[in-house]
């Protein structure tokens, strides 16, 4: 699919600011956790300008989006509380990463796993 292809026809960041509900013309609907969002991004600073330089984004399990905003008509830019907001996510995107979600968080947690990292920050007390 090319991005002129998908069209979202809702968007919506969660009350609680931990999940972005984005759905479909084509009838997808997901429901993307911000932690899932946030390692995910496609900015520079997480993807690098290859994919050897990938970054993998630990501490993250708190993190939620302050907003959503708008770019052209083609994506959208989220800006998290930790104050990443260098991601632009394209619709062609968040529809990846709604249909690869649980390949892409199975792998995020081996990943950290494998580098004996958390998803809590340093210091955090786990909010329930």
């Amino acid at each position: 699919m090319t991005d002129a292809a998908i069209w979202p026809t809702e968007i919506k960041v969660h009350k609680d600011r931990r999940a972005l509900t984005i759905a479909f013309e084509d009838g997808a609907s997901f429901n993307l956790p911000a932690e899932l969002l946030r390692v995910e991004s496609p900015s520079a600073e997480v993807q690098g300008h290859s994919p050897a330089d990938r970054q993998l984004v630990a501490g993250k399990r708190e993190v939620r989006i302050d907003e959503a905003i708008p770019v052209g008509n083609y994506a959208v830019r989220l800006i998290f509380d930790d104050g990443h907001s260098t991601g632009i996510f394209t619709w062609d995107l968040l529809h990846t990463l709604g249909r690869e979600q649980e390949m892409r968080w199975t792998r995020y947690l081996q990943e950290l796993a494998s580098k004996n990292l958390s998803r809590d920050a340093p210091g955090a007390v786990r909010r329930h």
